[in-house]
């Protein structure tokens, strides 16, 4: 079976190939075309999964290329995960949207929508491809805003594009722990979009045992989002938001926190990635060994702002491991082999949310077969969390509608309507700001 990776030089496809090195059972993946538009990340990720795949007599065989239909001809899985604009990019999108004083992360608030807005066009021309040169593969999309993408490339492929994404399992999994359960044993009634969703339930033999954690102060601030929202905004909401949401309910906290930092996330990841690939470039440098240790430095400073800002501490390390890579093997075994699973994914409504439409993109348990995924119904969001999530997809089709048509005043709205941005003033400037510096917004007239 063939694997496709778009953005195949990227840091974390590692995760992903030693996600593979694991199955060797039959209908498994034997085949891992990695395409890049840079060739130069391209050799150093080849490198650093010959040396993962040292000692493994069947792990899949690895190509590299940087024709895109090469790599999609006879796919029968494409993992996306690129990213339009590079890291450079994503500091220039922090960087503009706090000069302004609005959140500027890569998939919430006014970065969300930079990223979207040239992101959105790339990964159409993909989906018309996959379309056209891999009618029968499953697209898995990792490229963030997850949701928002997922949400383009479905109006091409259909069912055939699932989102992937591994805040919800991260999440899931810390509830189960805390409250003494193996999460694989454990139901997570997880709703809402992508980095905007809510855990309402957890049930373990048939019983919720949310109630039980929210009633008690010593277990909610024994885990990551109990200390970053506090013990008195869960039990008023009755639910454990996503660690995402932390933008929306602290926002000025948040945006003080970053412009704080003298250095942005993205302008973190850029300079610390520029001197991965760097070394990799040299063959004398172990490089596994290389992205082992920049990959730890990576996740323990995983949303250090908003930690920071709320007096959370250090994350745990068994928040350390990262998770999308088990989330995207186990969708295609599910799917390949037919073996019946519940994830946590990007999927079409099909009515799961009656707020929204049926096309619309969700993140929500699903039944995954060899049919596809398949969301379970579920009870409505309260009013709160249903007026945020129709606010914010509202924001996502107006992007949809900027890139397909180029209007400029289109992207002014997606900006303006996002409620983390407070003025149709800064909407205007945002726009002349990114479109001043994004050479892949140039198509915004």
């Amino acid at each position: 079976m063939k694997l496709t990776i778009l953005g195949g030089g990227g840091f974390r496809v590692p995760l992903v190939y030693g996600a593979l090195l694991g199955d060797h059972a039959d209908g498994r993946v034997t085949r891992v075309v990695l395409h890049d538009v840079d060739a130069g990340r391209l050799r150093a990720i080849v490198r650093v999964l010959a040396e993962r795949a040292a000692g493994v007599p069947d792990a899949p065989e690895v190509t590299a290329t940087t024709d895109l239909d090469e790599a999609l001809r006879g796919a029968d899985f494409v993992f996306s995960a690129i990213r339009v604009g590079g890291l450079e990019g994503r500091a220039d999108d922090e960087r503009i949207a706090l000069a302004e004083g609005v959140l500027g992360q890569e998939t919430v608030g006014a970065g969300g929508i930079a990223f979207g807005l040239r992101t959105v066009p790339v990964a159409v021309d993909i989906a018309r491809r996959v379309a056209r040169l891999a009618p029968d593969a499953w697209v898995i999309n990792f490229t963030n805003p997850a949701g928002l993408v997922t949400e383009a490339m479905s109006r091409h492929l259909g069912d055939r594009v699932i989102g992937i994404c591994d805040s919800p399992v991260g999440l899931g999994r810390r509830v189960a722990r805390v409250l003494g359960a193996r999460p694989a044993e454990a139901w997570v009634d997880y709703v809402g979009l992508n980095h905007l969703g809510w855990v309402r339930g957890l049930r373990i033999a048939g019983r919720d045992e949310l109630p039980r954690l929210l009633a008690d102060p010593v277990l909610l601030g024994s885990f990551e989002e109990g200390r970053l929202f506090g013990a008195d905004w869960l039990r008023s909401l009755g639910a454990i938001p996503n660690e995402y949401l932390h933008y929306y309910y602290f926002n000025r906290e948040a945006v003080h926190g970053y412009r704080e930092a003298g250095r942005t996330r993205g302008a973190f990841l850029r300079d610390q990635q520029a001197g991965f690939y760097a070394g990799v470039a040299d063959p004398a440098v172990p490089a596994l060994e290389l992205w082992d240790r920049t990959r730890a430095e990576r996740e323990a400073t995983y949303m250090a702002e908003n930690r920071e800002a709320a007096g959370a501490g250090e994350r745990e390390a068994e928040d350390l491991s990262g998770g999308y890579e088990n989330v995207a093997l186990a969708l295609m075994r599910a799917i390949a082999r037919d073996e019946r699973a519940t994830l946590i994914l990007n999927v079409r409504n099909r009515g799961t949310l009656a707020a929204l439409d049926g096309d619309a993109v969700i993140e929500v348990p699903c039944l995954v077969d060899a049919h596809g995924a398949h969301p379970v119904a579920v009870d409505p969001l309260p009013g709160h969390a249903t007026g945020l999530v129709c606010a914010v997809k509202a924001v996502e089709r107006e992007v949809l509608d900027a890139a397909r048509s180029g209007s400029r005043t289109t992207a002014v709205k997606a900006f303006a309507l996002h409620p983390l941005v407070d003025s149709v003033n800064v909407a205007r400037r945002l726009v002349d700001g990114y479109t001043a510096v994004h050479p892949g917004l140039a198509y915004l007239r």
